[in-house]
């Protein structure tokens, strides 16, 4: 799969501009631009719309076209004449073509078996917007964006420490997208960091177009429906995660950042939680544990009761739902079933849909087609509720990969307490919480702190402790440096 690429720079400029252009052949958009510096020839490559042509025609063409010192030595000309600060020399054309490529310019001058790769970057980009995924009401409003620099720096930003280290590599046969490594050297794990670095060389595919891709192959659980890795648009978020002891994956192309390695209870957590008050965020936190329980097991457990347990529920309260169910045709499992899956179409349309339609798509699927069906005797209105319930409770949870594993373990709740009631919910649940115990992200437990219980830790599990009693970093992530408040 590897892409065969000449790594001499011959000697001769006219041999290595003949290769090139066969290399290059029908690629309308890779310029090439001979010119002398004195009596020297010289050769740029760059691409049309990737490089900063006023960089290059007045720090580049124009300083070594009309320099008039005396050039004895081809290598005087980096150090005496090009007013560029980013110059790289380099010994191999494959790290020149992968620099062009880029964004970058590759200069080769006539006689020299180097080339020097000038720094032109210059594409089209988004601006710095806040982040539509999560959504906080105090903190910051810059999220990341597609360029993984501009990612880079907003993290350096928050973190003003020489000990912050960002190890940079590209991924991808035909791609070769960029991939930064981000980590505080004296907090994180040293065995992460490497496990990491490990991972990602191992990775060997066509393309990587998004952090996503990133994720699945890195993953140690593929067969799992629950996220093994944090993926965040927030800056602030990633930094809050080094100084933790993690390690911050940021992928070309995406906007959203990798932070590994992460666990279930770091999943529930919200920046809101710590920048407004410990009370209030301790509730919200506990609000959001008990909606997941509420939308995992709710419509199950109805399925459960109105098929093989109506006896355990108050007289009263078991009449008010046979009148509700009169006159509907199927069996309260197939009824949750269509409500689910219906609901599942209605959000995927919503998602799909531009903006102002899927709104509008929204008010009708939620109140017109449900009255409707519910009229129609298709449905009951109990079930209506229950269904309205479980979808707001779900949306509780800030990250959407957990909320889409737990929307897949509700369906399967629902299908076996259809076939053996109660006893079945509680054979899921235990299943389901033995996979939990035995998943691991990156060597680290996915239910700690909660498998492997330390005090300290639990201050910031279920509730947030003022930040002044946040004195230590969590005990399961070994970190080196391990107090971060005195």
């Amino acid at each position: 799969m590897k892409e065969r690429i000449s790594d001499v720079i011959y000697k001769d400029l006219d041999n290595n501009y003949k290769y090139l252009k066969e290399l290059l052949q029908d690629c309308s958009d890779v310029i090439f631009r001979e010119f002398y510096i004195g009596e020297i020839k010289a050769l740029i490559i760059y691409i049309d719309g990737m490089g900063d042509k006023i960089l290059l025609d007045d720090y580049v063409l124009q300083s070594l076209m009309l320099s008039k010192k005396k050039i004895t030595n081809a290598k005087e000309i980096k150090d005496r004449i090009l007013t560029v600060s980013d110059v790289t020399e380099i010994e191999k054309l494959s790290e020149g073509i992968n620099a062009v490529l880029s964004g970058d310019t590759l200069m080769i001058i006539d006689g020299l078996s180097t080339g020097y790769i000038i720094a032109t970057r210059l594409w089209p980009v988004r601006g710095v917007s806040e982040p539509s995924s999560e959504t906080v009401m105090r903190g910051s409003r810059d999220g990341f964006t597609e360029t993984i620099r501009f990612n880079t720096a907003l993290v350096r930003r928050r973190i003003r420490d020489t000990r912050l280290k960002i190890i940079s590599n590209s991924i991808g046969v035909r791609s070769k997208t960029d991939v930064a490594i981000m980590y505080i050297e004296d907090i994180a794990e040293s065995s992460i960091v490497e496990e990491v670095e490990s991972r990602l060389k191992k990775i060997n595919i066509d393309c990587i177009l998004d952090s996503g891709y990133v994720e699945q192959l890195i993953e140690d659980n593929k067969y799992s429906p629950f996220p093994q890795t944090q993926s965040t648009e927030r800056p602030d978020v990633v930094a809050a995660a080094l100084y933790e002891g993690r390690v911050a994956i940021l992928v070309d192309n995406s906007p959203f950042a990798i932070v590994v390695p992460t666990t279930l209870p770091n999943l529930f957590q919200s920046p809101d939680d710590y920048y407004q008050r410990w009370i209030y965020g301790s509730v919200l936190r506990l609000i959001r544990f008990i909606s997941i329980i509420i939308s995992l097991v709710l419509p199950a457990l109805y399925v459960a009761i109105t098929s093989f347990h109506s006896n355990i529920i108050p007289t009263k309260f078991a009449y008010f739902i046979a009148a509700s169910r009169e006159g509907v045709p199927f069996p309260a499992f197939i009824e949750a079933i269509i409500m689910e899956v219906s609901l599942a179409l209605l959000m995927e349309c919503i998602v799909r849909l531009p903006k102002p339609i899927g709104a509008t798509i929204g008010i009708v699927g939620g109140l017109i087609i449900g009255q409707a069906a519910v009229s129609a005797g298709i449905v009951s209105p109990i079930m209506i509720i229950i269904v309205a319930l479980t979808t707001i409770t779900s949306f509780t949870t800030p990250s959407y990969g957990v909320t889409s594993a737990f929307r897949i373990i509700r369906f399967l709740l629902i299908i076996i307490s259809a076939i053996v009631g109660i006893y079945g919910i509680m054979i899921g649940l235990i299943v389901t919480l033995v996979h939990l115990m035995r998943l691991k992200s990156f060597g680290k437990p996915y239910l700690a702190p909660l498998v492997n219980a330390d005090a300290n830790d639990f201050k910031d599990v279920y509730i947030r402790v003022p930040l002044k009693n946040l004195k230590s970093r969590p005990k399961y992530m070994d970190t080196k440096d391990k107090i971060r408040q005195k």
